[in-house]
């Protein structure tokens, strides 16, 4: 292909020169004045109008298209290695190094590398003004605002929309969250296609990482292992309790069968210590707590029925909720419809040893109790329109609360770094975070998380992250500053003489009550009793009394009058 072409044009082709010259102007037109015309002429008195000659913009704001992001991994090989030379024998490798570091090309090439790489690396070479040069000097204490931040929300894949029943972290730093959705109005829950339940990585909104799909009924609780991070368990609307292995895909693993399940839909399921570490106990609203082996799901390991000391069915309280403590294997409570709260022991011989004490806690249901990671003895109970924080050395009354509000509690916990900060969900939307050292009347903070009511949350393990989820299956994770995150030096020392103060109280309360019980039972046993003996002397008055009245007295007579004339005709004696 040739790169150049060659034609040629004539001179005459190229057109004329122009010659440009002076000229005056030239009249086209002309237009003289008429005289008739200004006649019809009319002045106008002057009008102010005002002319917008910029265009007309109007302010919008709208959220952009939400781009979808998948993530893909790429498989290195290590390369570059002779064909004799096996890249996964050590030995064979260091051999080839070795023989290629022998090499007199070997220095000068590396010399020459390290001018390029010494270049770049000083580039980053910046002072680091915020090292501690010197470990024995004390930080300066700084005062911080109380704050809070939704860092993502995760949203309901179904079209209809369920609300968020139950929030579990993963046990490997909290990387992962697995939510379940279920509306648990009655008949409600029918739709099989509309029971999934997701697997969140809390880094990536966009899209679950694991969708969970029973094959029967919607979840309502679902729980993490607390050290496998593959498994996990749950109850479903039906009763029945489920294994799940995240790497095994959607399906459950191994399911419980109806017959020894659960009656009612299943309320609360927890993992508990064990030798195999694959033990754990479920509760429901049939009033019944089950133990169960991952292992063997074809029946329970132990039922206990919420009922003392008949151990009838019929009769047992409802349970709602569910708390226990791994350094008190043995020990568990139970939060029932009746707004009372039982302190179990696994171990006990009977069933009114298992079940040792009750608490009257709230007038409704006991929504959720948890523990004090510091404290063991003390937890907070959430239900009705409060929050109570209770000794397990006073049982009839808490020794901290909250006051009543206008919306309902929905669900709480405890900071598990910061001991005295625990967290309220309220039916209004708003997440209460309270501090007792700071004030007891009122919150820290609150948080406006939704416009719609609260249904669920859950703290992370390291207590700077809060999952929060609401009745329209949006899970709201919102970030603590670091003043509600982490206890100062202090803090232990002043809630441990709090808990002692105000436990120290209850117990005086208690005792004067007593006393006043007893006082008032001997005096009104002591009553009744004199009050028995004027009434046998008085008889006779307090019936003559009665017939004062002359129409009754009338009567009276009467009735014996005929009653003796009748005894007087069936006397055989007399006739």
């Amino acid at each position: 292909m040739e790169l150049q072409y060659v034609y040629q044009k004539k001179r005459n082709e190229f057109g004329r020169q122009c010659i440009f010259y002076d000229k005056g102007p030239d009249l086209i037109d002309n237009y003289p004045a008429n005289k008739e015309l200004l006649q019809n002429y009319i002045f106008k008195d002057p009008v102010s109008q005002e002319t917008q000659y910029g265009p007309i913009l109007a302010e919008h704001e709208l959220n952009t298209t939400r781009a979808n992001f998948v993530n893909c991994g790429i498989n290195h090989i290590e390369g570059g290695w002779p064909k004799d030379v096996n890249k996964d024998d050590e030995e064979q490798t260091k051999r080839y190094r070795r023989k290629i570091e022998k090499d007199d090309a070997y220095s000068p090439i590396v010399m020459q590398l390290c001018k390029t790489m010494e270049n770049c690396v000083l580039q980053n070479n910046s002072i680091n003004i915020y090292q501690q040069y010197f470990s024995d000097v004390e930080p300066t204490p700084f005062v911080e605002k109380c704050s809070a931040r939704t860092v993502n929300v995760y949203h309901d894949q179904c079209i209809t929309k369920r609300p968020v029943n139950r929030i579990s972290w993963s046990p490997d730093g909290g990387t992962k969250i697995a939510v379940t959705h279920c509306d648990l109005k009655f008949q409600k829950a029918t739709n099989i296609d509309t029971g999934h339940s997701y697997l969140w990585e809390i880094e990536n909104p966009n899209r679950p990482l694991l969708v969970f799909t029973p094959r029967s009924t919607p979840m309502v609780c679902l729980e993490y292992h607390t050290k496998d991070v593959n498994t996990l368990v749950s109850g479903h609307l039906s009763g029945r309790i489920a294994i799940w292995d995240s790497r095994k895909g959607s399906a459950p693993v191994h399911r419980s069968i109806t017959e020894i399940s659960h009656r009612e839909p299943v309320s609360c399921v927890l993992w508990i210590n064990s030798k195999s570490g694959l033990e754990f106990f479920s509760t429901s609203t049939d009033g019944q707590v089950k133990w169960w082996d991952a292992r063997k799901l074809t029946e329970p390991l132990e039922t206990l029925i919420l009922n003392c000391p008949d151990q009838n069915i019929e009769m047992a309280m409802g349970a709602c909720s569910l708390e226990y403590e791994g350094t008190i294997p043995t020990r568990f409570m139970v939060g029932t419809e009746k707004g009372v709260i039982i302190s179990c022991n696994r171990k006990g011989k009977s069933p009114s040893e298992k079940m040792g004490t009750k608490f009257t806690a709230h007038l409704g249901p006991v929504l959720a109790i948890q523990r004090n990671a510091a404290y063991v003895k003390n937890f907070l109970s959430i239900g009705d329109w409060t929050a109570r924080i209770w000794s397990e050395d006073c049982k009839e009354s808490s020794i901290i609360w909250t006051c009543y509000h206008r919306d309902r509690f929905i669900d709480g916990g405890w900071s598990p770094t910061r001991v005295s900060v625990f967290f309220t969900a309220r039916s209004d939307g708003t997440l209460d975070i309270w501090d007792i050292l700071q004030q007891q009347k009122q919150t820290c903070l609150g948080i406006k998380v939704s416009d719609q009511p609260l249904s669920c949350l859950r703290v992370h393990d390291q207590g700077q992250l809060v999952a929060v989820g609401n009745v329209k299956g949006t899970t709201n994770l919102v970030q603590l500053s670091e003043n509600l995150s982490f206890s100062s030096k202090l803090d232990r020392t002043l809630l441990t003489a709090m808990f002692e103060r105000e436990s120290r109280r209850e117990k005086i309360l208690e005792a004067r009550n007593r006393e006043i019980r007893l006082k008032m039972k001997t005096k009104s046993t002591q009553v009744i009793g004199t009050e028995s003996l004027e009434n046998i002397n008085n008889f006779e008055p307090f019936t003559a009394s009665l017939t004062k009245d002359p129409g009754v007295v009338a009567s009276e007579n009467d009735f014996f009058n005929i009653v003796n004339s009748s005894e007087d005709l069936k006397d055989p004696v007399k006739e």
